[in-house]
């Protein structure tokens, strides 16, 4: 007997109030901004948000409407060391040796597209010597031609150049005594980009003042003279050291004494601050910079132990830099660069800056600082010692560290 089968159920159809009640699909461009940032978040480094919020308009209005994603972002993600610029000697402009790192393809990009020829710049063949870097700061360089007496402010990767005449020679008016400046110093905002203050220090036999540049005025401002520097100067053409920049302060430490001067960049005034009795005439063993979360630090190194210092209220109710941690790096650097100590090498770690809580510096061997040597960083964080590029000549040398693009900030969403 033959089993029948029964007839395949009917499909029901929807009335149309049900089809059109059905889920639509999701797609990019029907994400909210906040789950747009909380993806962007997740990116490896700022050229890859750079290049992430350029896709589209809606990306890009996502970022720039945010600046409490920006202060995140940059939380997260330090602004990336993308090389180092060399001083060079006649009328060649500086060189550029950029870091490689081959798992971020987005910052290798973005090495390829800046101007590290600085191609730029004016060119005046019988100006000798050339342009020289005198600062480089949050993406932007600071250059000094002295031939033409001009003053350059340059962004190689979005090749914004500004050029600045002199300042005017009244600095020097009302000076006692002996009459000298330091040369520029780079001041920038993260929060407006593009906008920047050039200062240059002057010092006569015992007092200070500043002269201003704002890319705002475009006009150079005079302040006025300081109160004594509180010890007698040691009566050199120079008394103060380079200048270092920390949370947005200016600080010259003095050859001699155990103190610095320090220019507070909002209220345009001069304060002087004690240092250590041990740092004492002792400039090339510190540094002036800023943790990552942008808290002041003041970085020395004693052979291979490198110390951080934070200035506080110590335990007597006293405000004065206190040692908070120590650093032994004698292994790791031996052994990042592949080096042996003899006993009679006395090594000296020297601290060059200490930017975004990265101290960069380079080791040498005492009473030899030409013969060639590795250009180090380390996190103060995650305490990662990183060898970045070998050093074979005995140049100045200025750390570049990607900023954060204009294109990011503001209300227009062209790309």
């Amino acid at each position: 007997m033959s089993s029948q089968q029964p007839p395949p159920p009917r499909r029901r159809r929807l009335p149309p109030t049900a089809k059109s009640q059905a889920p639509a699909a999701t797609t990019i461009h029907t994400l909210s901004d906040d789950l747009l940032l909380d993806i962007f978040l997740r990116l490896p480094s700022l050229p890859s948000l750079v290049r992430a919020a350029l896709a589209c308009r809606s990306f890009l209005a996502a970022v720039r409407s945010s600046p409490s994603f920006r202060r995140r972002f940059r939380a997260l993600h330090p602004h990336p060391l993308i090389g180092f610029f060399f001083e060079t000697y006649g009328c060649d402009v500086p060189s550029f040796s950029p870091i490689r790192r081959r798992s971020d393809p987005d910052l290798t990009a973005a090495v390829r597209g800046a101007d590290v020829f600085l191609t730029r710049l004016p060119y005046h063949e019988d100006a000798d010597p050339g342009w020289k870097i005198v600062d480089c700061r949050g993406g932007c360089i600071l250059l000094l031609n002295r031939g033409t007496e001009q003053i350059a402010a340059y962004d190689p990767i979005t090749r914004a150049l500004h050029l600045l005449p002199m300042p005017p020679e009244e600095i020097s008016k009302g000076r006692r005594g002996k009459f000298d400046c330091l040369g520029f110093s780079l001041l920038l905002s993260d929060e407006t980009p593009g906008s920047f203050r050039v200062v240059s220090l002057c010092h006569d036999k015992s007092r200070v003042r500043a002269v201003v540049y704002s890319s705002g005025t475009r006009d150079w401002r005079i302040l006025p003279w300081s109160e004594a520097a509180p010890a007698q100067p040691s009566g050199k053409k120079h008394w103060l050291l380079r200048v270092r920049q920390g949370n947005g302060n200016l600080y010259w430490a003095h050859t001699k004494q155990a103190y610095m001067v320090v220019l507070d960049t909002t209220a345009m005034r001069f304060t002087f601050m004690d240092l250590p009795n041990y740092l004492k005439g002792q400039g090339h063993l510190y540094t002036i910079g800023e943790t990552k979360d942008g808290r002041l630090c003041l970085v020395f190194t004693l052979g291979f132990m490198l110390f951080i210092s934070f200035w506080r209220v110590d335990t007597d109710g006293v405000e004065r830099w206190v040692i908070d941690d120590g650093f032994l790096l004698e292994e790791e650097i031996l052994q990042a660069t592949e080096g042996t100590r003899d006993d009679d090498d006395e090594i000296i770690l020297q601290v060059c800056a200490v930017m975004d809580g990265i101290v960069y510096m380079l080791p040498f061997i005492c009473g030899d600082p030409h013969l060639p040597c590795w250009f180090l960083s380390f996190c103060l964080e995650t305490r990662k010692l990183e060898k970045l590029l070998h050093r074979t000549f005995h140049n100045n040398f200025f750390p570049y560290i990607m900023s954060w693009p204009p294109s990011l900030v503001g209300r227009d969403v062209t790309p």
